[in-house]
């Protein structure tokens, strides 16, 4: 008899060839196994359900010590006992709906993506797809300089080749290079992109123009190759920049290519400014009511159940609380709103700064700002944090070589222009001391 995922991918190896070709060795082994959440979920609604090993009323509601049912007063017996209960592996059912309704506004109906599958935080659901799609020598294109966790998650955790492609040419964002490293890629081997628009840490989402070039480079690549694309929308929304496209690329890869297999991460973490609820989801481009969509949620299960069991049902319950607001977009907004006038004070300081100093480099949207180190400056980008510290009181993130990374997200309005101001004179008397 075959095993339960040679059942499950010969549907893959059917219905998405593409997808099945990249999966990791892995991601081929891995399917949501019969046993405790599996059979939990079957007796769900029985009179009798001694299934699942948490403590409870006796009939299904939680038993909350005082002082924590005191923090959840507002809610009601059934919401506040459904967050203090185990959530299901692949999350609680209401909140993967509300999502999917969330991250689909303004989106046309032909775009088909799957219900949800909630992770334990954006950075959770990198490491399920690194899982399902990397492997040893497996190739990672990913724009340069990025965000330092992918490194970790698909090369340290998987043995992934991170190919890194920097992305500033002559000061501007050029997303010319996604294509060109592809077009150097072996032909024929599955291969992965990471698309991080808000970027981390540059603060930069393409252009109508370079969301259309990186589309067809794309499906160019997928010509020759099953190409795996991973949209990381951390920043969601957080666009400043009216000319720019707010939405995800994910919704234009869809159905793009055969050969294309998009994939979303997103989540409250940004979005709903959720830090600590640690809330992801993972969405595929397929059909929410397909066998493939099916077999996608039982592996994702089978990788989340191995890794942290299932996701937070308290941050889960909160979510949804905003989720069904009707202010939900107002807030939202008023949060982005915030971010841009900081992003306005900081662009409008940094642009007067000396390039002989630092220069600053295309920053429309996210959390982020990124500035180069002038050549004329002789330390690198490590030695120029710890002198900002010292000398500035001023603390940034260092990107080798000569980048540094300043989070305007976490710095009120009215002190960025002396951030600026600082970060001038800290880098002018590293200058003359060279």
């Amino acid at each position: 008899m075959s095993s339960p995922a040679d059942q499950v991918n010969q549907v893959l190896e059917r219905e998405a060839p593409a997808l099945f070709a990249s999966l990791s060795a892995l991601g081929r082994q891995v399917v949501f196994p019969p046993d405790i959440p599996f059979q939990a979920a079957e007796a769900r609604g029985k009179a009798f359900n001694a299934t699942i090993g948490q403590i409870t009323d006796g009939a299904g509601g939680a038993m909350a010590l005082p002082s924590i049912k005191r923090a959840l007063e507002t809610l009601d017996d059934a919401t506040r006992s459904q967050a203090l209960l185990y959530s299901p592996v692949e999350g609680l059912p209401a909140v993967r709906r509300a999502w999917r309704d969330w991250q689909r506004r303004g989106v046309a109906t032909s775009a088909s993506s799957s219900l949800p599958v909630v992770v334990d935080g954006l950075t959770h659901g990198l490491s399920v797809v690194a899982d399902m799609f990397g492997g040893e020598n497996r190739r990672v294109i990913v724009p340069a300089p990025f965000w330092g966790n992918y490194r970790q998650t698909f090369a340290t955790r998987t043995g992934a080749t991170m190919v890194p492609t920097p992305v500033y040419r002559d000061g501007q964002f050029d997303v010319a290079v996604v294509g060109e490293a592809l077009a150097a890629s072996p032909a024929g081997e599955p291969a992965i992109v990471v698309l991080n628009f808000p970027s981390n840490p540059g603060g930069y989402s393409p252009t109508p123009e370079e969301r259309d070039q990186l589309t067809a480079d794309l499906v160019e690549a997928a010509e020759h190759r099953p190409l795996v694309v991973v949209c990381d929308d951390a920043y969601a929304g957080l666009v400043y920049d009216a000319a720019i496209p707010r939405t995800s690329l994910f919704w234009e890869l869809i159905a793009a290519h055969p050969n294309l297999v998009p994939i979303k991460i997103d989540g409250a973490t940004k979005e709903f400014s959720l830090f600590g609820g640690r809330v992801g989801f993972l969405t595929f481009g397929v059909d929410p009511e397909s066998e493939v969509a099916t077999v996608l949620e039982s592996k994702i299960k089978c990788l989340v159940r191995a890794t942290v069991g299932s996701p937070v049902a308290l941050s889960q319950v909160i979510l949804l609380q905003a989720l069904q607001s009707p202010t939900a977009e107002e807030e939202v907004e008023s949060i982005r709103q915030e971010l841009q006038r900081r992003w306005e004070v900081l662009t409008a300081a940094l642009s007067g700064v000396d390039r002989g100093l630092v220069e600053p480099l295309p920053c429309n949207s996210g959390c982020f700002a990124l500035v180069r180190l002038s050549p004329d400056i002789h330390l690198g980008s490590d030695a120029m944090r710890k002198h900002l510290l010292a000398t500035q009181d001023l603390g940034v993130i260092a990107i080798a070589p000569d980048f540094l990374r300043i989070a305007f997200c976490s710095v009120s309005t009215e002190t960025l222009p002396e951030l600026v101001e600082r970060l001038k004179a800290g880098v002018d008397a590293a200058r003359d001391a060279g």
